[in-house]
């Protein structure tokens, strides 16, 4: 082949090159879009068929989609790990909101439901080994002391305005999420983003109540009208009434009030969440008393300081005794005689078997469960016989402190899990949290985190069906329950303190005194660890043990113990009390 012919034999090969490389880029453009055809008519399956009702148009929500299946691509392929606790609104996102999620970007979700106490274990160990067991955890709140003052949690704030900005979705609305304070640390940074929430009431079955001769009765006996008590002595009233003098209705033995008292870490949470504070115990302040908190930690600054009524703490004061005494005695006078020996998830369903009054620690994540047709607490026609309301407080409660307690599951990234993993799940989190899917989400689960969806046009259509939980959210009073707060620096640890001091005094091993003496020196105890260990900020500086009367006689909590602590006992009517929320009260 001479010098022309190779020539002309090279040019060919050039041209053909250059057509089969504009062939291959046509082909690939063409799959390109016929893969986003597909992801978009994919998110109008979803959008149509599973997401409905939404507060966003069916436009909206495609755009919100198409935002998502933009922002998957340099992910499509990937699987990412999460975990969450066994909850009904967790069982829909792993079974169904996870599948949507695939199936719209690309990106494959193992999403899966453990134990509570699993989650923390694995996230501590993820902690201490650097190795990541899950790219992301649907942790509670309550751990926002612990994350804020390590450095293990991803700040949030900083993720969404540095490394994660392009996978931050511009709809995301933070400010339409109702539990930010509760994920935002002292240093203002958020730390989770809020997935689910639901808060503990009082529990009554509204039928009872409103029956002329029992209300006759009580009135009789009690000197004022039976309702929803605004008080501890009134509920205490009104469970001696229905256990002692109603005894029974339509034939079935009666119970004035309903717990759990097995020994299991489920006791913990009967205390931590809210308890002490419903009692009276610790300071003004809201999430969270300050400088006492409802776990009794004083913080000065935000360094935590003592626990023991001695060091200016307040888990072992008057208010806390009481609050413990309080519960014994009411296990045993006026609950079912089997609730002593129940956990927490195996009282849950009690109230729903028709034989309960009222219960003053109840969680509204239950409430899916205590509307389904058919049960003795339901009318025929799908409304509850029952309603919830604020809970009552003991009479070492001053206006201004937390009234309750709010469990907030929240999306927690750790800084151990590689970029492209965090980015990934990051979206997962975005999408389950999402206006496209929040309301349908609420609605399956009862568990809100959107303003919007407390107040979309659903809700109002259908608030009759909730007994009062639509009407709770809507109401200014929601912000007195919060979940644990910032003056607990280590709650795993500190947490698992409580079922085992209490769990003694649940059983009449020993007296309320003693078994918060031992927690609170317990508490104390880790907290000295901590400062001789040091943390990433914020670290406990114990204060010296100096007599109990010196904190009696300084300002706000610990406050001494009162002299009368059976005050009279004091109802509102349901209807009053949600008059005054719809006109914007607290009461």
């Amino acid at each position: 082949m001479n010098r022309k012919q190779q020539g002309f034999a090279r040019n060919s090969l050039l041209v053909s090159g250059a057509l089969a490389l504009t062939l291959a880029a046509t082909l690939g453009m063409q799959a390109q879009g016929q893969t986003a055809a597909a992801s978009t008519a994919t998110a109008k399956k979803w959008v149509d068929k599973e997401f409905q009702p939404s507060t966003l148009s069916k436009a909206q929500q495609m755009k919100e989609m198409e935002w998502f299946i933009k922002a998957a691509k340099p992910y499509k392929g990937m699987t990412i790990t999460v975990a969450s606790e066994a909850l009904t609104t967790h069982k829909y996102e792993s079974e169904v909101m996870a599948k949507a999620f695939t199936e719209i970007t690309g990106i494959k979700v193992k999403h899966d439901i453990i134990q509570e106490g699993d989650v923390i274990e694995k996230l501590q160990t993820q902690f201490q080994s650097g190795k990541t067991i899950y790219d992301a955890y649907v942790n509670d709140s309550d751990l926002i002391g612990t994350h804020f003052r390590n450095d293990f949690v991803l700040p949030l704030s900083d993720y969404i305005a540095g490394a994660g900005k392009a996978v931050t979705s511009p709809t995301l609305d933070l400010k339409d999420f109702i539990g930010l304070s509760f994920t935002t640390g002292p240093d203002k940074k958020l730390y989770q983003l809020p997935d689910q929430q639901f808060a503990n009431l009082y529990w009554f079955r509204a039928d009872w109540f409103a029956r002329p001769d029992l209300k006759a009765k009580f009135k009789a006996k009690y000197g004022y009208e039976l309702g929803v008590p605004v008080n501890w002595s009134a509920y205490e009233d009104i469970a001696n009434f229905f256990t002692n003098d109603v005894k029974t209705i339509d034939g079935k033995k009666v119970y004035g009030h309903m717990d759990y008292g097995k020994k299991d870490p489920s006791l913990g949470w009967r205390f931590t969440d809210a308890w002490l504070s419903m009692a009276g115990n610790g300071d003004k302040g809201l999430p969270n008393g300050l400088p006492v908190d409802e776990w009794g930690v004083r913080v000065q600054d935000c360094h935590p300081v003592g626990s023991s009524v001695t060091r200016g703490g307040d888990t072992n004061g008057p208010a806390a005794v009481y609050a413990l005494t309080k519960y014994v005695e009411w296990l045993k006078k006026y609950a079912p005689p089997e609730a002593g020996g129940m956990t927490f998830s195996e009282s849950g369903p009690v109230p729903a078997q028709g034989e309960i009054a009222q219960q003053i620690f109840w969680y509204t994540a239950f409430t899916a469960d205590m509307v389904k047709k058919g049960l003795p607490v339901v009318n025929a026609d799908g409304t509850p016989k029952w309603r919830m309301a604020p809970s009552p407080h003991g009479s070492y409660w001053r206006e201004g402190t937390k009234l309750g307690y709010q469990d907030v599951g929240s999306w927690t990234f750790l800084k151990s899990t590689d970029a492209k993993h965090t980015a990934a799940a990051w979206l997962y989190a975005q999408f389950v949290t999402a206006k496209t899917t929040s309301l349908k989400k609420s609605i399956v689960g009862l568990t809100f985190i959107r303003e919007s969806d407390i107040n979309s046009k659903y809700f109002t259509d259908n608030a009759s069906k909730y007994g009062g939980l639509i009407e709770f959210y809507r109401s200014p009073a929601r912000v007195a329950w919060s979940p644990t707060g910032t003056n607990i620096p280590d709650y795993p640890k500190m947490a698992q303190l409580w079922w085992q001091a209490i769990a003694p005094a649940a059983a009449g091993e020993v007296k309320p005194q003693q078994a918060m003496d031992g927690l609170a020196k317990e508490q104390d105890k880790i907290m000295s660890r901590l400062e001789r260990a040091g943390m990433k900020r914020c670290a406990p500086i114990m204060n010296p043990e100096k007599t109990a009367q010196y904190w009696f006689d300084q300002p706000g909590a610990p406050y001494p113990k009162l002299a009368n602590e059976k005050e009279k006992g004091e109802t509102v009517a349901y209807d009053t009390l949600l008059k005054n929320w719809k006109a914007g009260k607290v009461k």
